[in-house]
């Protein structure tokens, strides 16, 4: 169990931490009953997030050592609003952390980094059986949008 009075420290995803976010996407898929075609590769999350124009952000959550969460973002372009927007793929935190704020405090730093860019929009989906998850956005002020989302498989 984690001490809601322990410091917790959100920061930007480094190379030591890529096993780290491996191990997290691992764990976040099963989460949310999610099978994974490909696991997650250290080397193709470095490429992503280290490029000279990455293609990713990522930020943990840590107690010490031990990494409490992960929330992971990109770039994206909506063609209806003709502009921009950061898509955050990923917002996790273990269960034995949950309630303890490091879910807002990954928020905080997606949108910190939405703003940083330039970007008036975030956008992200959750389960629609997730609902400690859609409590938790519309808390921090979120809008649900009623779509459904597809995976076509391209062999």
């Amino acid at each position: 169990m984690i001490d809601a009075d322990s410091d917790c420290d959100v920061r930007a995803c480094t190379p030591d931490d890529l096993a780290a976010l491996a191990a997290f996407c691992i764990e976040h898929a099963a989460y949310e009953r999610m099978p994974l075609a490909v696991p997650p590769d250290a080397e193709r999350l470095r490429r992503a997030l280290f490029a000279a124009a990455p293609r990713l952000h990522a930020w943990l959550a840590w107690q010490g050592a031990r990494p409490l969460g992960y929330a992971t973002a990109s770039r994206e372009f909506s063609t209806w609003n003709a502009r921009d927007y950061l898509h955050m793929d990923c917002l996790y935190v273990r269960a034995d952390a949950r309630g303890l704020g490091i879910g807002a405090a990954l928020l905080r730093e997606v949108a910190a980094t939405a703003r940083r860019l330039g970007l008036a929009e975030l956008q992200w989906q959750t389960p629609d059986w997730n609902a400690g998850a859609i409590r938790f956005y519309r808390r921090h002020g979120a809008v649900a949008s009623a779509k459904q989302r597809f995976v076509l498989a391209l062999p």
